[in-house]
């Protein structure tokens, strides 16, 4: 049997290509798995050199790396786009955010906000100075360490607000979903993939990622709160 193709990906595509992985296997006999962690935390081991064939990160964390020659030249590929949403504890009430102004209020009622680490994380606290509440909810932000949920503070308690990419909250048990932020608030990140420069099967790696492209993981990530790039 072939050696197994490995892959590293952030903590966002970590259900959608555990999915996927095993349909390749069975569907084309391409022995594949992933190993999912915070997204900076995959970042830094690539720099180390940590062994894959495969990386599927945000385009921008992607994009540095291709840059920086950690990625084979031209193997860059645009996957999928992901929406941040709001969630709350399940069984709270769930408030309303259909207007910027819906948003500013909930968040400034809010005891503790949970946000995540990464380019999600980071577009929320920009949109939170975008709204001229950065000085009064400072004190209120919890940002979950890398590779833990936004969910799981909410279902432990430490938060009654949270916001995090919808892949990695949605059917969460004790997290109910609120939805994407409205208008020009809302936040979303494109995921895209590429070939690692110290890839060992570098053209086996290359099927997967088109395969990663097709229509049928395209519907296996929309039910996983995830849409296709458009490629």
């Amino acid at each position: 049997m072939d050696r197994e193709i490995s892959g590293l990906s952030s903590m966002a595509t970590r259900p959608i290509l555990a999915e996927l992985s095993e349909h390749i296997r069975l569907a084309h006999g391409l022995p594949v798995r992933f190993e999912a962690g915070g997204g900076v935390e995959i970042a830094r081991r690539v720099r180390e050199g940590a062994e894959a064939d495969l990386l599927v990160l945000a385009d921008g964390a992607l994009a540095t790396l291709e840059k920086d020659g950690y990625l084979l030249a031209g193997t860059a590929r645009p996957l999928w786009i992901s929406q941040v949403i709001a969630a709350v504890p399940e069984g709270s009430p769930v408030p309303v955010i259909g207007s910027e102004s819906d948003l500013r209020a909930v968040l400034r009622s809010a005891k503790k906000i949970a946000y995540s680490t990464g380019p999600s994380g980071t577009a929320l606290i920009d949109l939170i100075s975008r709204l001229g509440l950065a000085d009064e909810l400072s004190d209120r932000l919890v940002q979950a360490p890398p590779g833990v949920s936004v969910g799981s503070l909410l279902s432990s308690g430490q938060a009654d607000l949270g916001f995090q990419q919808h892949s990695e909250l949605m059917a969460l048990p004790g997290v109910a979903i609120v939805g994407p932020l409205p208008g020009d608030t809302a936040i979303s990140s494109t995921f895209s993939a590429g070939v690692l420069a110290s890839a060992s099967q570098p053209s086996r790696a290359l099927e997967v990622l088109d395969l990663l492209r097709s229509d049928a993981a395209s519907r296996t990530a929309q039910a996983r709160g995830m849409r296709a790039s458009g490629h």
